[in-house]
């Protein structure tokens, strides 16, 4: 049973005529009038009682009418929701995301990406690294962000990397510290500070790449959320490296200071997609306004 010959069913149906309906349908009356036997044949039942002027339904052809026309919204819905999902106007698309990224950057671009397809449904997974990759390899997640250092690249054939931006890992103190602004800080002159850090071992911090260049970080406090460190940092009790997407939180009574970036080099913030996959329109469109957010970042003064 094809869906054309449904089409030509529900039209007989409809006007009540062979004629009728192969004018509507501009086939010959002779097409249409075999189309109808051959699913009469197909059912083994009497569809239409041919009358002197027009046909009608049978209690077969009206049973058949329900369903055919049921098939047939359904299939008209199905090709408009996948030429919208095709066009990036409907859908669902799930980003997952690292808490610093989760401060702006995404929400910003989620933003725009809302007001220009609203209705595509947005779900945002929030994680780590190693969180993120399972949730997009088990089809949680369209999309994940992630980072990497520049001794650490993302490596995993598993994925595809879409590159987002290169982000400064700043230098957070509390404000009036003696460490003068402007110049980059180096990190001999860091060497009697106490560390407010993510962890008690310092090569599994941001302080990795620093700690493989021979410097020895001191560290006096652990705290895995960032306003936990700015926090401390702000009493007085240490200093703490902070990625440059975070510094929107950052208390008035915290001083951000640049870092020299030989010593300590910005990480790269990459959009993962499952490798070999179709990239749906609604991810490449959220890429797309993600690296303008990023654009916009890296340049506040000029707003590109």
């Amino acid at each position: 049973m094809q869906t054309e010959t449904l089409e030509v069913f529900r039209e007989v149906a409809r006007q009540r005529s062979i004629t009728g309906a192969a004018t509507t349908l501009r086939y010959t009356q002779s097409a249409v009038s075999r189309q109808i036997a051959a699913l009469e044949l197909e059912l083994g039942a009497r569809l239409f009682d041919r009358l002197p002027r027009g046909v009608a339904l049978t209690a077969e052809g009206a049973c058949l009418l329900d369903h055919a026309t049921a098939i047939l919204d359904r299939l008209a819905l199905a090709r408009r929701e996948v030429t919208a999902v095709h066009a990036g106007t409907a859908g669902h698309l799930r980003v997952g995301a690292f808490a610093t990224a989760d401060a702006a950057l995404v929400p910003r671009a989620l933003a725009r990406f809302h007001a220009a397809r609203p209705e595509v449904r947005l779900t945002l997974i929030e994680g780590v690294t190693g969180s993120l990759l399972t949730a997009l390899l088990t089809g949680e997640a369209d999309v994940v962000l992630v980072t990497a250092g520049a001794d650490r690249p993302f490596e995993d054939a598993r994925f595809t990397t879409h590159h987002v931006l290169d982000e400064p890992v700043l230098l957070a103190v509390p404000t009036g510290h003696p460490l003068p602004a402007g110049a980059p800080v180096r990190l001999a002159s860091l060497a009697s500070e106490a560390w407010i850090a993510g962890s008690a071992a310092p090569e599994e911090t941001l302080l990795a790449p620093s700690v493989r260049l021979g410097y020895r970080p001191r560290i006096a406090f652990v705290a895995g959320e960032w306003t936990a460190k700015l926090g401390f940092v702000a009493a007085g009790l240490g200093v703490t490296l902070v990625p440059a997407l975070a510094a929107r939180a950052a208390p008035p009574d915290v001083t951000l200071l640049a870092l020299h970036p030989d010593e300590v080099p910005p990480r790269s913030v990459l959009a993962a997609t499952i490798a070999g996959r179709t990239v749906p329109p609604a991810v490449t469109d959220f890429l797309t306004l993600l690296r303008a957010e990023a654009a916009a970042f890296l340049n506040p003064t000029t707003g590109c």
